[in-house]
């Protein structure tokens, strides 16, 4: 083997998985097609789940010092916002940051991590056997015509966006629907419009934000040429008689960076997984922009996958453990697919002129429900995925398994952290006993359940929490969602209930590793 994993694209996703696997010791290539890294931004921001999956790992604080947070956001541009601040998160926001910004803060990351990212590099083939897949691969040194060379890995993931070529290589089918609606984005570095006109802007339904270095970004739906094919380019002179039409000024947008037409094509991969190739973000869902779920959507593929990889790779994953990747995101790509479906349909709907009245009406009921709170909060945790919780598999299991948790204050023997994501950030499980759990162990707790990748800790004392009520102990996976909890007073009750979550999730490193792998079993704890 050349390496473990193979991840193409080197975009957020692909950063992101790579990064996870290399924490967990995992040798990892990553191949993207671009000679240099993307300076334009289709993406702005991070959502709640998406800030914990970087306070999880300790990079919280790089993101946040550079870009601005806001406490809410909107759901299909209704003028009623989702009110993030009311969640349940220590990130209960979202932060506006360049989709540039965050993969060079990933990439940084990466080659922290000593991740190997080879840039000009183009996935032209693959073949899939037991033992590994092999990946055709045209460099820039091969030219257009050139003969690609043979990288051998146990695992590919394609990251490679809409146009996935490790999709269409696996044969893996792409079920949705086509277009059938268009918008247009701008990036312009000149504009005489102020912020009075801005807002004027966004009243009559143009998303218009100032970005970094002086550039100002719109978007608009045109009803004259909603039906305009995406592949069509976007001038200038249309960009301005737009801007005109709709709002009455083209506030003398000039010096475009970036001009961009998008469609609401809404697919969803059959399978996540193919044998030993899988897929991740974009490769494996796509839908309209709506309320900025697509790049949030793959951070979470990534982190959901990336410590079930590793194992795979490192030896000690236990039987089906990456089964469970397709099992638990690919319904969340489901809902995000359906969610911007409704979101696209009432941002449509009143610029057809059979429907204006009633869609009118329709989205004026929108903002009246959203101005319920438990409404606005049962869709501000659907667009943030704070709500994103995975079915539980084992019979009896306690509510909390499968959903997030909550990062609270703690104070916890042997250890410097104040709170659980601390005990997080080197990317292995968490069992974590609370306050008021005993055993009757000759030995200290933290001894009688050693074992590789797992932090074992005693809170002495933590934060109370309505959700963690009663719990005596809690094991908690890499990615930061509940795997298994008790409520049990009874020693042998909880030590049998802890064993069998273990060997479920978190099984012993063995003397196996994935045939022909670099890595090679972990040893280490975490």
């Amino acid at each position: 083997m050349d390496t473990d994993v193979i991840v193409v694209g080197a975009g957020p996703t692909g950063l992101l998985l790579a990064c996870e696997l290399a924490l967990a010791g995992v040798r990892t290539l990553v191949l993207e097609r671009h000679t240099e890294p993307q300076q334009d931004s289709r993406a702005l921001t991070l959502h709640p789940r998406s800030l914990e999956l970087m306070d999880l790992r300790g990079l919280s604080p790089r993101f946040l010092g550079l870009g601005r947070t806001v406490p809410g956001w909107h759901f299909a541009a209704l003028d009623t916002p989702l009110d993030f601040s009311a969640l349940d998160s220590r990130q209960a926001h979202t932060l506006f940051l360049a989709q540039a910004r965050t993969e060079a803060l990933l990439a940084q990351r990466a080659h922290e991590l000593g991740v190997e990212i080879h840039r000009g590099h183009t996935l032209t083939g693959l073949r899939q056997g037991e033992d590994g897949v092999e990946a055709e691969v045209l460099g820039p040194r091969d030219g257009p015509g050139g003969t690609a060379r043979t990288r051998r890995c146990a695992y590919l993931v394609g990251c490679d966006g809409g146009r996935s070529a490790v999709r269409e290589a696996a044969r893996i089918d792409f079920p949705g629907t086509d277009e059938t609606l268009t918008g247009v984005l701008g990036d312009f570095a000149t504009v005489t419009a102020g912020p009075d006109d801005l807002a004027a802007a966004r009243e009559a339904g143009i998303l218009a934000v100032p970005l970094e270095g002086g550039l100002t970004r719109f978007v608009y739906i045109d009803p004259e040429r909603m039906r305009t094919p995406a592949r069509e380019p976007v001038t200038l002179e249309e960009f301005r008689g737009a801007l005109a039409r709709i709002c009455g000024s083209d506030f003398g947008v000039d010096r475009p960076r970036w001009l961009s037409r998008f469609g609401n094509a809404t697919r969803l991969a059959a399978a996540y997984r193919s044998g030993r190739v899988l897929l991740a973000g974009d490769a494996a869902h796509i839908h309209f922009p709506a309320a900025g779920q697509g790049l949030n959507t793959g951070l979470q593929d990534a982190m959901n996958l990336g410590w079930k990889l590793a194992a795979e790779v490192n030896g000690w994953a236990p039987p089906g453990l990456l089964d469970t990747y397709h099992a638990e995101r690919h319904p969340v790509g489901r809902a995000v697919t359906e969610n911007t479906e409704v979101q696209t349909l009432l941002a449509e709907l009143p610029l057809v002129d059979r429907y204006r009245r009633p869609a009118a009406a329709l989205r004026g009921l929108f903002e009246e429900l959203l101005r319920i709170p438990e409404v606005n909060r049962r869709l501000a945790e659907q667009v943030s995925a704070l709500g994103t919780a995975y079915p539980a598999t084992a019979p009896g299991a306690d509510p909390l398994v499968g959903r997030r948790m909550p990062d609270i204050a703690l104070s916890a023997t042997g250890s410097d952290a104040t709170r659980v994501y601390e005990l997080l950030h080197r990317g292995g499980f968490l069992l974590l006993r609370l306050a008021g759990a005993r055993d009757p162990y000759p030995q200290p707790y933290e001894a009688c359940v050693r074992r590789p990748h797992l932090t074992a800790v005693t809170a002495r004392s933590h934060e109370e929490h309505p959700e963690l009520g009663g719990v005596r102990e809690v094991l908690v996976r890499p990615d930061g969602h509940i795997a298994w909890a008790t409520r049990s007073d009874d020693a042998g009750l909880r030590h049998a209930g802890r064993d069998a979550a273990l060997g479920a999730w978190a099984a012993p490193a063995a003397a196996r590793a994935v045939p022909g792998a670099v890595g090679g079993p972990v040893t280490g704890g975490s």
